[in-house]
C-alpha cells in the first residue's frame, strides 16, 4: 500500500471538481482496509468510492481511503434463486451486466446508474421502478474505529427512499465492504411499466421482453437524457424527488393540474423535481461553466472547469426558485463536501 501526499481527485469524482487529498491511499483488501484504520487512526478519514454521488465544493484535508476491493461470487442457489456477493469497488454498472449475461434478474432496471456496488446500499439506489432494497440480502461493513465486522440485513439497513441506516444513525460509522444480492434464475417478475420503458420496448419492436432487452431499453433511455460524466462532469440526478403531503399535495395540483404525479400511498404523492426545475426556467441554462442540463433538468453539469463551490451556489439557487414558485423543498441527492 503507497499513501500519496497532495492528490488530486479530478479523476476520482464524476464531475471532474479538481479538488486535493492531503493523503490518498488505494485499498485493494479487506485486511489492507483494517491495517490503515489502525494504523493511521489519529487521522481523520474520508471514504471514496465511484466518486460518482458527491460534490466536492474543498480540498479534503484527511487521508482519503479509495475502495478498490474486486471479487464477484456465488453464495448459494436454487432452481429459482441464486445468492450473489460483490466487492464494494466492483462498478455497479459492470456488475448489473454480469448478471444480465448469466440471465439473473431483479436487477435490470438498475442498469447504468454510476458509481460502485459499496455505495449502492447508502442512498438505497433506484431507478425504473425499482430500488436496490428489492433485491438486497445483505452487506458486510467494518466499523472504521473498532475495526469489527457487521453484516446488516435487510431489516436492519433501514432503507427508505434515497435513504438507509448508513446515512442516519450510522452515519459515518462504517465501510461497506461487499454486498449480497437476491436475484432470480428464471420466471423474472419483469417491471416494464415505469417510465419510458414501455414505449422504449414498443420502438425496438420488443414484444415479448427479456431481463437483456429491458436493460438496453433503460441504458437507451438513460444515454438520450442524461450525460455521460465521461464526456461531461456530472452526477446523475442532482436532486430527489419530492414526497409531499395528500393536503399540500392538492393545493399543488389546485395550481398545477397539469404536472405529472406518482402516488406513494393514500397519503403520499412523488413529484419529479425535474419538471419543477425545468417550469422554474432552469433547464439548459449556464452559469460559467456550472450548468443544468439541456436534456434533464434534474442533473447539474461542470462544461470544464467549475469549482465544485460554483455548482453549489447554482444548486441553492434552484432550490430557493422552486420553493419560491411550488412551496416546495428539493432535497439533494448528492452528498456534499
Amino acid at each position: 500500500m503507497q499513501i500519496e501526499e497532495q492528490k488530486s481527485l479530478k479523476n476520482f469524482n464524476t464531475f471532474g471538481i479538481d479538488c486535493q487529498a492531503s493523503y490518498f491511499i488505494s485499498v485493494n483488501s479487506v485486511e489492507d482496509l483494517k491495517s490503515i484504520l489502525f494504523s493511521e487512526k489519529n487521522k481523520p478519514f474520508f471514504v471514496l468510492g465511484g466518486g460518482s454521488n458527491i460534490l466536492l465544493t474543498k480540498d479534503i484535508e484527511a487521508m482519503v481511503l479509495h475502495i478498490n476491493l474486486k471479487g464477484i461470487s456465488v453464495i448459494s442457489e436454487s432452481d429459482s434463486e441464486i445468492i450473489i456477493k460483490a466487492q464494494g469497488g466492483e462498478n455497479w454498472h459492470e456488475f448489473v451486466q454480469y448478471c444480465i449475461n448469466h440471465n439473473w434478474g431483479g436487477i435490470e432496471n438498475l442498469s447504468l446508474i454510476p458509481g460502485n456496488v459499496g455505495t449502492a446500499p447508502i442512498q438505497n439506489i433506484g431507478a425504473y421502478g425499482v430500488e436496490l432494497k428489492d433485491i438486497f440480502e445483505s452487506c458486510k461493513a467494518i466499523h472504521r474505529t473498532t475495526l469489527k465486522e457487521k453484516t446488516f440485513n435487510l431489516e436492519e439497513c433501514q432503507f427508505g427512499y434515497r435513504d438507509s441506516i448508513f446515512k442516519n444513525a450510522e452515519k459515518g460509522n462504517y465501510i461497506i465492504t461487499s454486498v449480497q444480492f437476491r436475484l432470480t434464475k428464471k420466471n423474472h417478475k419483469l417491471k416494464t411499466s415505469y417510465g419510458a420503458i414501455q414505449q422504449e420496448l414498443e420502438k425496438r419492436n420488443v414484444k415479448k421482453p427479456t431481463i437483456k432487452a429491458i436493460s438496453e431499453a433503460v441504458i437507451a433511455i438513460r444515454e438520450s437524457k442524461l450525460p455521460n460524466p465521461k464526456v461531461l462532469g456530472n452526477s446523475g440526478s442532482f436532486f430527489k424527488n419530492p414526497v409531499i403531503s395528500l393536503a399540500d399535495f392538492n393545493q399543488f395540483r389546485h395550481k398545477f393540474p397539469e404536472a405529472p404525479f406518482y402516488e406513494v400511498s393514500s397519503t403520499e404523492f412523488k413529484i419529479p423535481a425535474g419538471w419543477l426545475i425545468e417550469k422554474a426556467g432552469f433547464k439548459g441554462q449556464r452559469f460559467g461553466d456550472a450548468g443544468v442540463h439541456k436534456n434533464q433538468a434534474l442533473v447539474l453539469v461542470n462544461y470544464g472547469n467549475a469549482q465544485g463551490a460554483e455548482i453549489w451556489e447554482l444548486a441553492i439557487k434552484i432550490q430557493e426558485k422552486v420553493k419560491d414558485l411550488f412551496g416546495i423543498y428539493i432535497e439533494p441527492e448528492v452528498t456534499v463536501i
